[in-house]
């Protein structure tokens, strides 16, 4: 008897927690019904694309759009005239933190929450700054940083600083259990299929992107947050990464970006616990690492 009576309290104690947090999940799912959506890097290409999709294919959910230079992302100024009340632009430069410390701020400041957080932003060739490298004579150690630090580096600064407001928000206001951390790679960050070689910084810095992404799983899990990252390969999409690089790209291989985005969507509102760490490709086929 004496036990039991110990072991009450902390019955209780645990017992209110959970109620307190699903009381918390509730209100957030009353609030912003729809959920609450960031996209990161969202001034063209994919991450416009993401946006778009976002908007047009769910009536009430909210949209956080962020890139570096928000007066001149004239295609998310189009979709704000559009979606006023559900759009919000932020300026975020991946390789200024203080820049995503106020986007965090912002962002807990009007919604408080977070149910997706998607990772788009990345380069592959600038011209006479950065080009994939076709032979080790010609990796540069200013391409291998700079690739790094904009493909690794800054989407996981971007989920440190919105992890109190993912972490919140869970799968409140939307159909999913949990709230997703999707990261864009690429399927030659994979050390598993590499079999050509080359492009010396484009794949080291995904795959160092892909090893960041999976610790961050392995950390949400053993704390048992409402949240999972999963790493998605797009495909070669036409858009102006890929552009310079078409001519290889075998034929019925080069998606349109409303296809890949509809395909990575599909993926992560499917997302359950059980993918939290994987690496999916556009199809829903794992990738190995």
């Amino acid at each position: 008897m004496k036990l039991q009576l110990l072991n009450q309290p902390m019955f209780a104690a645990g017992t209110l927690r959970s109620l307190a947090r699903r009381a918390s999940f509730s209100s957030l799912a009353a609030k912003w019904e729809g959920g609450v959506s960031m996209v990161q890097g969202a001034s063209r290409g994919i991450g416009l694309e993401f946006v778009r999709h976002l908007l047009e294919k769910n009536e009430k959910g909210h949209v956080v759009a962020t890139c570096r230079n928000p007066g001149k992302a004239t295609g998310l100024l189009e979709l704000k005239d559009k979606f006023s009340e559900r759009l919000c632009i932020l300026e975020l430069d991946v390789t200024n933190e203080s820049t995503i410390k106020e986007s965090a701020k912002s962002i807990g400041e009007r919604y408080g929450s977070l149910n997706l957080l998607i990772n788009a932003s990345g380069i592959l060739s600038i011209p006479n700054v950065l080009q994939p490298e076709t032979t080790l004579n010609k990796v540069e150690k200013s391409s291998l940083l700079h690739a790094y630090e904009v493909n690794a580096v800054g989407p996981i600064l971007v989920i440190k600083h919105l992890w109190p407001f993912l972490k919140a928000g869970g799968g409140s206001g939307t159909e999913r259990d949990i709230a997703v951390v999707a990261n864009l790679s690429a399927r030659v960050g994979s050390i598993g299929d590499n079999r050509l070689g080359g492009w010396h910084s484009y794949r080291a810095s995904k795959t160092a992107l892909n090893q960041l992404t999976k610790n961050v799983s392995v950390e949400f899990a053993r704390k048992k947050d409402p949240i999972i990252c999963i790493l998605l390969h797009p495909g070669t999409v036409d858009t102006d990464l890929s552009r310079p690089f078409q001519r290889n790209v075998p034929e019925g291989k080069l998606f349109t970006k409303d296809f890949s985005v509809q395909k990575l969507m599909t993926i992560i509102n499917n997302a359950k616990s059980q993918d939290n760490g994987k690496f999916f490709a556009w199809d829903g086929q794992e990738i190995p690492w």
